[in-house]
């Protein structure tokens, strides 16, 4: 039988064994963000559930209950984007944690399907604080955190298999939703390969990225999909049997 992967489905006496077994807890993050014309706004939050999810059946590991909302600077604009600050990102990943850990836990990986720049600083600084309040409790490396967004593998994968102008809705994304979720895919997502000018700053990148996306969308494939999500799942069962060491 396989064993439960969802924290919040454990009775008490279950999360207390699991405590004991030290087992790896999976803290997502997600946002609700414009993906342009033909992706859903929680593009982002179902990307790494379902990469977690396969990566905790291999690993006997649990996934914590999402934080489905992040920090969207560059698509604030567009129409759909609910963003947080990062100062509210940073104390609520903080506060997870902490309660994790005083339930006995001590290995994480937190896992973002939004990458942008500040949404993955709030969480990498959360898990600083959280290592440095703790420092003098436990051993050393007995307190492990991991910080890292389901992109940082997806696009190792640009220039060998997939242009390396791809990105936000591109066809990386197109084809790793189309291989989660068909049925939320619409069509409509145009080529867009413009970059913003290099160290502008701007609260306006409508003028480079007229449907909030970058790359190709239009040569996404179910087969693309199934291709990236199984490398990226590869990639955290190697962290989370990094983390059980």
């Amino acid at each position: 039988m396989q064993d439960k992967i969802w924290f919040a489905e454990l009775t008490m006496k279950e999360a207390e064994e699991a405590a004991d077994a030290n087992k790896v807890i999976i803290v997502l993050v997600g946002s609700v963000e414009e993906h342009g014309l033909h992706l859903p706004l929680c593009t982002d939050s179902v990307q790494p559930e379902y990469v977690a999810v396969e990566a905790a059946k291999r690993t006997n590991s649990l996934i914590a209950p999402p934080i489905n909302y992040g920090v969207c600077t560059t698509t604030r604009i567009f129409p759909g984007t609910i963003s947080i600050s990062f100062q509210s990102l940073y104390r609520i990943t903080c506060e997870i944690i902490e309660e994790f850990i005083r339930n006995g836990f001590k290995r994480f990986l937190i896992l973002s399907g939004h990458a942008d720049e500040e949404h993955m600083s709030a969480l990498r600084l959360a898990a600083y604080h959280v290592i440095s309040r703790h420092m003098g409790e436990v051993k050393r490396r007995e307190l492990r955190i991991m910080v890292c967004s389901d992109y940082d593998f997806a696009y190792e994968l640009r220039g060998k298999y997939f242009s390396e102008d791809d990105g936000h809705g591109g066809t990386i994304e197109t084809s790793r939703m189309m291989a989660i979720k068909p049925e939320l895919v619409k069509k409509g997502g145009r080529k867009n390969v413009r970059k913003l000018p290099k160290f502008e700053v701007t609260v306006d990148p409508r003028e480079f990225l007229p449907d909030g996306i970058r790359g190709e969308p239009e040569v996404a494939s179910i087969e693309k999909g199934k291709f990236v999500n199984e490398y990226i799942i590869g990639e955290l069962v190697k962290l989370i049997e990094e983390l059980k060491k």
